[in-house]
């Protein structure tokens, strides 16, 4: 029997994923009223997919509770963010969800870290609790460090053909886990040491991170020289060799927004490209502000009240709004004690923000200057509706004339 610790964006697929592959699953997390969620038969966000994989979890027979399991696997799947002074990792969940472990655990138990973690966090953290706790590493219990390498709004679908990597102390840990992983995944699974699993998985999010800073950092400079960015990157990319992105108000969620300060905190002296890149794409949103504040005063609008912010998540057609750019914007708001932007998102049904509206109409009808921060199929769909709008588009979504972008 698997015990999956963490429950929340990529545990509780990863969980149902194992139950709904014929494995015995129990997922634990501390979050009582999500469990109870659970239990009830519903899930606790939304994602392609998800609603039928539950299902069919339950079915063959997924529980979830609060308890640790005694049992021979653990996965732990729990949040890793990074301290805003220092950078590095704060590994304060994935320790207390081992020390958790090890009070139950029995002998010859194997623990996998799903969670995304800085190279050499297992060595610095997880094996001295481990090894307080009266166990030999490789004997008593079995270190693993499985990254999960999945997007929400495409979860189910990258769980399943998504090439993954498993890192062991020992090759045949290492193999056993990557069977057990095999019970679902159809991609490669690389079988590897744990410090390479952890790098190869921080790495790849810094990669994605600093092409993006790149995009971002042209966008700035096109703006200051009275530049189209997007009619020059389109002409760039039509070289075989170039393919930059397209620029945006920011980076959001737990990965790219997260994971490359754990090496800037790690290697302050050795990350120089990766720094300024976290610290341009960070710069977005203010960016972002400041080009609104332009266009008010272009467009001789003095009230913040009459300007709308479109799109609360970190991306489009999700419900996760973990570090998203526009709670970012409002935050730079609030710093310099701007007030009164309104803001709606088809996705997010609970208040966060302040004059948030849940109707889209009513929304665009208390607006003079909406601005696209994110692209919902559903604004993509109804462009029309924002055709005597001032707009100011951060995200690419029209080719229309008359419309302002970053």
């Amino acid at each position: 029997m698997v015990n999956v610790i963490g429950l929340g964006y990529i545990g509780l697929p990863t969980a149902l994923m194992f139950a709904s592959h014929g494995v015995e699953v129990v997922g634990t997390d501390y979050n009582k009223e999500l469990v109870a969620t659970l239990n009830a038969g519903k899930t606790t966000f939304e994602e392609k997919g998800l609603d039928e994989l539950f299902s069919e979890a339950l079915n063959s027979g997924i529980k979830f509770t609060t308890e640790y399991q005694v049992t021979d696997t653990y996965i732990v799947s729990v949040p890793t963010p990074y301290d805003k002074d220092t950078k590095k990792i704060d590994a304060c969940y994935v320790n207390a969800a081992v020390k958790e472990i090890m009070r139950v655990c029995p002998k010859g138990a194997t623990v996998v870290i799903e969670s995304t973690v800085s190279p050499g966090t297992i060595d610095r953290f997880v094996r001295p609790i481990i090894e307080e706790n009266g166990f030999k590493i490789g004997e008593d219990i079995n270190l693993v460090h499985a990254p999960e390498r999945i997007i929400p709004g495409n979860m189910v679908y990258e769980l399943l053909h998504n090439s993954r990597t498993i890192g062991a102390d020992s090759k045949e840990i290492g193999e056993k886990i990557k069977k057990l992983y095999s019970s679902f995944c159809l991609g490669d699974i690389v079988v590897t040491d744990i410090k390479t699993a952890e790098m190869t998985k921080v790495i790849e999010n810094t990669y994605r991170a600093v092409n993006i800073a790149f995009a971002n950092e042209l966008a700035k400079i096109c703006r200051y020289d009275d530049m189209d960015v997007y009619e020059i990157i389109r002409i760039c990319n039509m070289h075989p060799r170039v393919n930059i992105l397209t620029p945006g108000p920011g980076v959001g969620g737990h990965c790219i927004s997260v994971d490359p300060w754990f090496l800037v905190g790690d290697y302050p002296e050795l990350t120089k490209v990766i720094g300024e890149s976290m610290k341009i794409n960070a710069s977005m949103p203010e960016f972002v502000l400041e080009r609104i504040k332009s266009i008010m005063q272009e467009n001789n609008i003095s009230d913040f009240s009459k300007v709308g912010l479109y799109g609360l998540t970190y991306k489009e057609n999700v419900d996760d709004y973990r570090e998203s750019p526009t709670l970012q914007l409002l935050e730079c708001c609030e710093s310099k004690n701007i007030s009164g932007f309104k803001s709606y998102d088809p996705y997010i049904t609970k208040d966060i923000v302040t004059n948030q509206y849940h109707d889209f109409d009513e929304f665009l009808n208390d607006t003079l200057l909406v601005v696209i921060l994110v692209s919902h199929d559903e604004i993509k769909n109804n462009m029309d509706k924002l055709k005597d709008k001032i707009v100011l588009d951060t995200r690419k979504v029209s080719d229309k004339d008359g419309i302002y972008r970053l």
